[in-house]
């Protein structure tokens, strides 16, 4: 009677006990209630309540051929790597929930010529430059002077405030432009014409980090909530 060696018995448990923790994980990691476990952070302010999926679609093919071809690319066999597990998320994907046909700065603007030089400082085309996602906030630019990119020409008519916006560039004052206006230009409400009635910087980064909107609550148009942009996907 043929009789299986010590080695093999442990070669043999240790694959079935392999392949059980593989498929455990698997379905682990696909549960909806693990979402929180493999998220890279904490969802930004105002997505809380998004599930993985409304951002991250499947990436074509299986794990398999996506690992095939993307050492076929780190080898030079191929021109382009491709995305692993999951799609990357793009602007397109922001767009979805967020187009607003009334957007001030809306990102496919910043990919005319004439943006070039400042999209190479602050990259306005996509939206995580300032809105990096799994971070728990609002927003994520490290710094509040983006606007001296497009606008330190910018000259006003019959300027209407008590500082004018000549000398606010000229002093390199460039946080008043935010304490005054909501870069997107969604909300609905009356922008102050005194330096002294905006919106103090305290309060601008309490915002920015995902607390009370400064701005008020009545908006122009509002983002898709998560049933909605199901209900719409379902359409198309």
């Amino acid at each position: 009677m043929f009789k299986t060696s010590p080695l093999r018995k442990r070669q043999l448990y240790g694959g079935i006990i392999g392949l059980a923790i593989g498929v455990l994980a698997i379905v682990f990691f696909n549960l909806k209630s693990s979402e929180e476990y493999i998220s890279l952070g904490p969802m930004n302010a105002g997505h809380d309540d998004l599930s993985c999926v409304t951002c991250h679609a499947d990436a074509k093919g299986n794990l398999a051929q996506q690992l095939q071809s993307n050492v076929e690319f780190a080898i030079g066999l191929r021109e382009k790597s491709v995305d692993f597990g999951t799609q990357d998320v793009t602007v397109k994907n922001c767009l979805e929930c967020h187009d607003r046909p009334n957007d001030r700065h809306p990102p496919h603007r910043f990919s005319e010529p004439r943006f070039k030089k400042a999209i190479k400082k602050i990259d306005a085309t996509t939206c995580i430059t300032c809105h990096s996602e799994h971070n728990g906030e609002r927003v994520t630019v490290a710094s509040l002077n983006y606007c001296m990119n497009c606008h330190r020409d910018l000259e006003v008519e019959d300027d209407p405030i008590d500082v004018p916006h000549i000398r606010l560039i000229a002093n390199e004052q460039w946080s008043t432009c935010i304490q005054c206006h909501d870069f997107h230009g969604n909300h609905a409400y009356e922008v102050p014409v005194k330096l002294n009635d905006t919106i103090p910087m305290a309060v601008i980064r309490d915002y920015l980090n995902g607390g009370r909107d400064p701005y008020g609550d009545s908006k122009k148009h509002i983002g898709l909530s998560e049933p909605e942009w199901i209900k719409l996907k379902l359409q198309d």
